[in-house]
């Protein structure tokens, strides 16, 4: 079993930054990626960002620029810096992992998700 908690949403003003982390833990043997997608009310799930083992990343058109991703292998963590927020980057920001647990098996692992909302 893995689980993966994310902390770090609220509310900012336009403009603004946030820091997102998530942490995974469990029977982790090991991970490759882990990323950061978000949901907008009455749309679907998209893909933010990703950062893979080695550390090469990947970045949605909407958010290069303004977002950078990191993690740290040894602590099975992942995080997502969030500069110049816009109001159209509200919505709700899920963790990502997929992971190679304990007893060889590779699933893709959610976390419960953390509210970003951008207003004045």
């Amino acid at each position: 079993q893995v689980q993966l908690v994310e902390s770090g949403g609220g509310l900012v003003q336009p403009g603004g930054s946030l820091r997102l982390s998530c942490a995974a833990s469990g029977s982790i043997f090991s991970i490759n990626t882990m990323g950061w997608y978000r949901q907008a009310p009455g749309k679907q799930r998209e893909l933010v960002a990703r950062i893979f083992s080695a550390g090469s990343t990947w970045y949605g058109n909407s958010v290069k620029g303004r977002f950078t991703i990191s993690r740290d292998n040894a602590k099975n963590t992942v995080r997502l810096q969030m500069n110049s927020l816009k109001p159209e980057d509200t919505a709700v920001y899920y963790c990502n992992a997929h992971v190679t647990t304990s007893s060889v098996e590779t699933t893709d692992y959610w976390g419960q998700g953390t509210q970003v909302t951008v207003s004045s």
